[in-house]
């Protein structure tokens, strides 16, 4: 299929649902592949669905957590697929065998992850209430510089395009531009609501194709600024004016996520109120279209297929899929067709279905000769729809996963296996599951330090919330178990004290007398 031509017919967005994928768990968050083929599902229950997007099916599970998974990434060749929960962990998974290769402890739960857009072997973490992290997965970690100066931790990163940059804002609306590399900070600049008022950074997203980038602010208002021009102002910080300024002024909606189209056109926005998802034009910032869900059901999280006009997003637990309606013209196949009410008799002329035409007499000098040309079906050239410009080679992709179809019942005369092929097909069995459990063991777990900050041995405990039909999770703090000092500096026990406790019938027997003796002397 030419995915070149797809942006040539009719509009680049959908406008009408497009049925649900429901994994029989609460959907949280989701992600596309680079190539868009396949979809990751992370669940309430710690396990991501992985739907292959062409079948609509679940072609694999990962048992990935304990607690909510809120965060997921995949690589760029699509081999691994990285997830971040609320058990203040992070996992990278080898999607092909569907084994946990490496995991990471944190002292804190985690807010986002992201892979490198180039190099699989980095990620980027934003935990809550701490400082972003850069991790490679031999365990090399650093983290990110912030203003000293305002006393503000970043609370959101994000890579470039092409990783060569980490853009991190802070909740006073300043924006951080440090080199991957080094971390050394390149420049900065502020986003400003009004005159002097600031506002806070919820989300940084780029755009695949161009230089583009959009910023979701708590102000209500997504700012598009240039990544050119951010460039050309490092080494002087300055303030930017941002290309556009998209907003909802009649409702006033605060925005729950935002991202680009594939081909950088369009913007779309998902309402933290309600179900509805709102797509503007970037050449001119006009809203060309709002996509409305069902009543009641709040939105999660929303993400725009990579090469096509597909939306999906996730709310109340399932994940909506939004694409273009196709309507059939059967006059778009020839200029002349013609649709026939009955059928009529085709009167055929003698030379028209003929190799050659013996009737031509008069030969055209000009037409050129069509010999025989072999056709490569074997070699894959590189779609140019899946590649950057700035790189050619996409290199060894894993663009779908394969799945072994499970027969039930056989059919009569169906060929049935012997008790030797039986046997192997045991021991091979016997012998996979003995190197998934082998595998389980032999996970690495590395510790990410971040000072005066302790990593729980087991994740807390995580219970939910729910008001005004929204749920929430709320987390208690892990309980630190106090250390019991040595026998040799254990504290002397405490010395016994007694108290004199005066015996009040004692006290009190001159009372009773002098009493008796008067009331005998009343009777008399």
């Amino acid at each position: 299929m030419n995915l070149e031509l797809l942006e040539s017919f009719g509009n680049s967005y959908p406008d009408d649902a497009d049925g649900v994928l429901d994994c029989n768990s609460m959907a949280l968050t989701c992600a596309f592949n680079r190539h868009g083929s396949l979809l990751a599902v992370g669940s309430n229950d710690g396990r991501i669905a992985i739907w292959d997007i062409i079948t609509r099916g679940i072609c694999r599970f990962l048992q990935a957590h304990v607690h909510p998974v809120c965060s997921l990434s995949w690589s760029r060749n699509g081999f691994r697929l990285l997830s971040g929960s609320m058990d203040w962990t992070i996992s990278v998974w080898d999607v092909l065998k569907g084994e946990c290769v490496y995991k990471y402890r944190f002292p804190s739960p985690i807010l986002r992850v992201q892979f490198h857009p180039i190099d699989p072997e980095v990620f980027l973490v934003c935990p809550m209430r701490l400082r972003p992290v850069l991790v490679k997965v031999d365990g090399y970690q650093k983290h990110i510089t912030f203003d000293e100066e305002a006393g503000e931790q970043n609370i959101f990163a994000s890579f470039d395009r092409l990783g060569k940059r980490i853009f991190s804002g802070n909740s006073k609306g300043k924006i951080l531009v440090v080199d991957t590399e080094s971390l050394e900070t390149l420049t900065s600049f502020q986003v400003t609501t009004g005159s002097s008022a600031t506002t806070g950074i919820k989300s940084i997203e780029f755009a695949r194709k161009g230089s583009n980038f959009v910023v979701n602010s708590a102000d209500r208002i997504i700012r598009v600024y240039d990544g050119d021009l951010v460039k050309s102002t490092e080494g002087k910080p300055q303030q930017l004016e941002p290309v556009q300024k998209l907003q909802d002024l009649v409702n006033r909606t605060q925005w729950k996520k935002c991202c680009f189209s594939g081909n950088a056109e369009f913007i779309c926005a998902g309402s933290s109120r309600q179900h509805e998802i709102y797509i503007w034009d970037m050449a001119h910032g006009n809203l060309v279209k709002i996509l409305h869900g069902q009543k009641g059901e709040h939105l999660l999280d929303v993400v725009w297929h990579p090469n096509r006009p597909i939306i999906a997003s996730v709310a109340s637990g399932v994940v909506s899929m939004w694409a273009q309606t196709h309507s059939e013209n059967w006059s778009a196949y020839a200029p002349n067709f013609k649709e026939l009410e009955e059928n009529e008799e085709y009167d055929e002329r003698e030379s028209e279905f003929d190799i050659e035409d013996e009737d031509r007499s008069v030969e055209d000098k000009n037409e050129a000769l069509v010999d025989d040309v072999e056709i490569d079906v074997v070699t894959c050239d590189p779609i140019k729809a899946y590649l950057d410009s700035d790189i050619e080679d996409e290199g060894d992709v894993l663009t779908f996963i394969p799945v072994t179809p499970e027969i039930e019942e056989p059919e009569d005369g169906f060929w049935a296996m012997t008790e030797e092929e039986v046997q192997i097909l045991e021991k091979m069995r016997d012998d996979e599951k003995k190197k998934e459990e082998e595998a389980k063991k032999k996970v690495k777990v590395v510790d990410v330090v971040y000072e005066g900050h302790d990593i729980p041995d087991e994740p807390p405990e995580l219970t939910t919330i729910t008001r005004k039909g929204e749920t929430k999770f709320v987390q208690k703090p892990p309980k630190s178990v106090p250390q019991k000092p040595p026998k040799d500096k254990l504290p002397p026990p405490p010395m016994e004290e007694t108290l004199d406790i005066p015996d009040l019938n004692k006290s009190l027997s001159p009372y009773k007398e002098e009493r008796e003796d008067k009331m005998e002397t009343d009777d008399s």
